[in-house]
């Protein structure tokens, strides 16, 4: 006879009180498919390049859009999760109501070190599957960035990787980013 445990989901909803009533760390952890996840400590390179990346994308975005640093994205009723950075659609209230929602999102970026399957396998489905349409990983260690767009199902259909001679242009925003800009 086999016993199955019933495995009870939480919702963004349920994982927001449960931050309101400080059963949650402040920082630290990401709701993903309705499971609480600790995330990786940020070390001082990972930090760095997402600084640098933070001030390139500063410079070279226009007013039409937000960009949001290691802040959360509501992608479904059971996913929460707090990507490096966020370039989301341009809100009047800088979206002080609620965070922004998978149609607002534009372009993804995880930066990754020790994190990079996790990202890989977790995080880069999971923005395919809500409808993230472009979603990029930087290798802290290769130095390089896969670019991924067009999301079908948990996969992205195309995918190009940048290396330090390259400069990565966004599907669909304009945006064009010389890649040895982020790793120096």
């Amino acid at each position: 006879m086999s016993i199955q445990a019933q495995k009870f989901l939480i919702s963004v909803d349920d994982y927001h009180k449960m931050g309101k009533a400080g059963i949650l760390p402040e920082r630290g952890v990401e709701l993903i498919n309705g499971e609480i996840f600790e995330m990786s400590p940020i070390g001082s390179k990972h930090a760095s390049v997402v600084d640098r990346i933070n001030r390139l994308l500063s410079k070279l975005l226009d007013d039409n859009v937000i960009l949001r640093i290691q802040n959360p994205v509501i992608l479904s009723n059971f996913s929460e999760p707090e990507p490096d950075i966020a370039i989301v659609g341009y809100k009047e209230d800088f979206y002080e109501s609620s965070h922004p929602r998978a149609e607002e999102i534009l372009l993804i970026i995880e930066v990754c070190d020790s994190s990079i399957l996790y990202d890989r396998q977790v995080k880069l489905p999971l923005y395919a599957q809500n409808g993230i349409p472009e979603c990029w990983l930087v290798d802290l260690e290769k130095k390089e960035i896969q670019a991924f767009w067009q999301p079908i199902g948990e996969a992205y259909r195309f995918s190009q990787l940048g290396t330090d001679a390259d400069i990565l242009s966004a599907q669909n925003i304009p945006l064009k980013v010389p890649v040895k800009k982020i790793f120096s």
